[in-house]
């Protein structure tokens, strides 16, 4: 059984308080938070106005950045994705996943007012869990976290069209621009590249995309190579010239230079602080 120094450092569940300023936030675990009002936040230095009872999920060492008017003090549940729901973690948080690391669509979900009051009674049956430290007290807030991110990922394929099979939906340019980007990223960053595919110019080909996506072809592209690089430096043991390599990075000193001015940290330290080597620990 974890002690509860232990159990606090994996997961906690707290009162998001920022100062009267607009700063930026990063953390090295996963966040869900509870927004119960309309909030103007920014992602990744992307822009979202998010509606009264949305959950907002983030990836470790994602740019958080909002302005506090004295009334936005969201909820926040933080946890490390490898030491709960591992295989549930690897299944639904992964790469391009439905609540976390999906680069194409927004990171919140709006969920009825009945939900949102269900996963705000559950932040409160964990932290009381947390303080507690039964014999149980584990495997009670793994089905718990589970349970919100179940409840979660129900609402958003229910809520949204672009969980449909690529091959079901309509033949867009922007989910054709998703099939060619998931298929040929590694080996094709160039946006010209997949603007020549569909006999675009450059100029044009992007202004469609950040039209239909909210993005610019070129952050997508960047995006998608360095939810990759988080994947492997996060799920793998495998040295980072060799990731450096699976990602095309020809010379790692680059790789690392691209990862940290992208994520703000070395593959290293995101590895040392994020990656499966801590639960080993």
């Amino acid at each position: 059984m974890h002690d509860i120094d232990n159990l606090q450092k994996s997961i906690t569940v707290d009162t998001f308080h920022t100062d009267a300023i607009t700063h930026v936030y990063q953390y090295p675990l996963y966040q869900i938070l509870l927004f119960d009002q309309e909030t103007i936040i920014q992602i990744d230095f992307t822009t979202y106005i998010i509606p009264p009872q949305s959950i907002l999920f983030l990836s470790p060492f994602q740019h958080l950045s909002f302005r506090n008017d004295g009334t936005t003090a969201p909820q926040q549940l933080r946890f490390h994705g490898d030491y709960y729901c591992i295989e549930y973690h690897k299944k639904e948080v992964a790469c391009n996943g439905i609540l976390f690391n999906n680069i194409y669509i927004q990171p919140y979900v709006v969920v009825p007012i009945s939900l949102f009051h269900q996963v705000e009674e559950i932040f409160l049956k964990i932290k009381d869990e947390i303080s507690l430290l039964s014999q149980h007290s584990d495997a009670i807030i793994k089905a718990y976290l589970q349970l919100i991110l179940a409840l979660c990922s129900k609402e958003k394929k229910s809520t949204m069209k672009d969980f449909l099979p690529l091959e079901l939906q309509d033949n867009t340019l922007a989910l054709q621009f998703q099939k060619d980007l998931e298929l040929l990223f590694l080996e094709q960053k160039s946006v010209a590249y997949y603007a020549d595919k569909v006999h675009l110019s450059i100029d044009r080909f992007s202004k469609k995309i950040k039209q239909q996506l909210g993005k610019s072809p070129s952050t997508l592209i960047q995006e998608r190579t360095i939810l990759e690089a988080k994947k492997m430096l996060h799920l793998t043991h495998l040295p980072i010239k060799e990731i450096a390599e699976q990602l095309c990075f020809h010379d790692e000193h680059y790789f690392s230079r691209y990862f940290k001015k992208n994520v703000g940290i070395s593959p290293s330290q995101y590895r040392e602080q994020v990656g499966i080597s801590i639960v080993a620990k």
